[in-house]
Order: structure tokens, then sequence, then C-alpha cells
């Protein structure tokens, strides 16, 4: 583990979603070869989740659900090409320095494979990277609510959305959200597949 220092923006709901997408094969890949105990790769998967949420609120939409933080749902929209390659190298330099160079060989090479499995109909469409739920308020009806403001905003304005997921018990719940399955992909790093939902707005 990196003796690098962070600062949290967003502890409690990093917490949430560290519970939430544990399970997740491309988490269990960023943290393959990490040495160290449980506790400090969760602290290290943590401080991933807290940078994605602040990443969200400066290129994206960051939802967060619950009086007291319960989920989040991060989402990136189209940018301009000077401004997706900023965040792409701020992220990229994040992973390298608080998960280190094996980390950030295993997600360039996830991500450059997964978006080359997408439509080019999706490039002006907003993307759902991330949403979780605390694992004790799973099950309750409280999922719609991380997604809901977002997706009135893309309908209004005509915009589809789309979504990756390795869990296919998740595929319902998406389902009921208007989402449709496009494709089923086998991921070659992790192993395991993973399916492309899309989103066209209401109109």
């Amino acid at each position: 583990m990196t003796n690098y220092m962070y600062t949290y923006k967003y502890q409690d709901l990093a917490s949430a979603l560290y519970e939430a997408l544990i399970p997740d094969p491309f988490y269990i890949e960023l943290l393959r070869d990490i040495t160290g105990s449980e506790q400090e790769k969760q602290e290290i998967l943590m401080r991933y989740m807290d940078y994605s949420m602040t990443e969200a609120e400066k290129y994206g939409r960051l939802t967060i659900a619950g009086d007291v933080p319960y989920g989040a749902a991060i989402w990136s929209k189209p940018l301009d090409p000077v401004t997706e390659n900023e965040k792409s190298l701020q992220k990229k330099d994040f992973i390298k320095t608080y998960m280190g160079e094996t980390s950030l060989n295993a997600y360039q090479t996830i991500v450059s494979f997964m978006s080359e499995q997408l439509d080019v109909t999706l490039q002006d469409a907003w993307y759902l990277s991330i949403a979780g739920i605390k694992p004790d308020y799973q099950g309750k009806g409280l999922g719609a609510g991380l997604l809901t403001e977002v997706l009135n905003e893309t309908d209004k304005n005509g915009i589809p959305t789309y979504l990756e997921t390795f869990t296919p018990r998740n595929i319902r719940f998406y389902e009921r959200m208007g989402y449709k399955t496009t494709k089923e992909v086998a991921e070659p790093l992790t192993g395991y597949p993973y399916w492309i939902m899309v989103r066209e707005p209401l109109g």
C-alpha cells in the first residue's frame, strides 16, 4: 500500500460504495496484485471511490441518496477532447499514485477493451459509471432514487444513457428503470461476462 496521504471529501459514501461493489470483478482485478491486509486494500478502493465522486462533481454528475448518505451514483457525460484528455490523465495519475502501476495497467486494459465494445451511437450519451447502495439498504426500493434525478434531466433533453454491469442480479433493476440489454461481452482480463445496457430518452 502507498504511504501517500489522502484527504477524503466523501469518506462515508466511499465506504458505502466499497461495501456495495467489492464483489465486482472489475474492482477485484484492480486490487489483485496489491500487497497488504484486507483493511489496507479497503482503504485503497475507498480512495478510488472518493476520487471518482469528486471527479464526477467536476466533469459529470454526482447524485447522493439519503439524509444520512447510504448510496451514490456517478455519471460521466460527453466532454470536448481537451477536457476529456485532462480528465483521463488526472484519473491515471491518481491510480498510479495511490494504487500502483499494476492497477493502472489493469484499469487501462479493461477500460480500453470495454470502450471498443460500445456502439458509436453512444458517443453523445451519458454514462452511469458507478452506482451503489450500502448492503443494509439494498432490496428496499431505494435504488431508483439514485438515478431518477439524472434520468428526468436526460429525458427532458432527449439524451440516451448507458451502463455496463458485471452483476447479473442488477439487470432486472435497470430494466425497471427503462434500460435494455444491447450486448453481452466476455471481458478477457477479469474472465467474467458483463452486459451493456442502454436507455433511450422517454418522450
